[in-house]
């Protein structure tokens, strides 16, 4: 996958011939932070086997136009970075990718999802269930390191992308 400070932009749009050609709503993925955090802000030869299988999952996804990511995701990415022009790098390569349009009915399932997990004794963050209320509202799978996913998943009847 492409780093920011590498030449290759994120994605491209797809040009209205493509349109056709391209992966149905049920074929997208919702990218969480660690994936990202793991492609993005870590050095490759940092990386452990199972990390680079992950950050190669996300390139294919990418490369395929599969990959989306949240408001709240590119927030989580952006946060912490100190040089400004490490931030800008990853601000305009994280622009190829648009953030899935959020209306009211998002946040209200993301909270009947952590209603539902903590009435089974399952906790999570505000974010992580809105994640799961994106996804599952567009019929989206969930990529991520995070094993609250799997918990969220089993509960929530969730896809998770493998």
């Amino acid at each position: 996958m492409t780093k920011p400070d590498e030449k290759e932009p994120g994605k491209r749009k797809p040009a209205a011939s493509e349109e056709a050609e391209s992966p149905s709503a049920a074929a997208m993925v919702l990218v969480d932070t660690p994936v990202w955090s793991l492609a993005l802000r870590r050095k490759t030869s940092d990386l452990s086997p199972q990390e680079r299988v992950t950050t190669e999952s996300l390139a294919e996804l990418v490369r395929e136009g599969r990959a989306q990511i949240a408001g709240a995701v590119r927030q989580e990415l952006l946060s912490g970075i100190r040089e400004p022009e490490r931030f800008e790098k990853l601000r305009i390569y994280l622009r190829a990718f648009d953030d899935p349009q959020l209306e009211a009915a998002d946040y209200e399932e993301a909270a009947q999802m952590n209603n539902r997990c903590r009435s089974r004794g399952i906790a999570g963050s505000a974010i992580d269930f809105l994640i799961c209320a994106v996804a599952h509202r567009r019929r989206w799978q969930i990529f991520s390191t995070d094993r609250d996913f799997e918990r969220y998943g089993k509960a929530l009847g969730l896809k998770l992308y493998k």
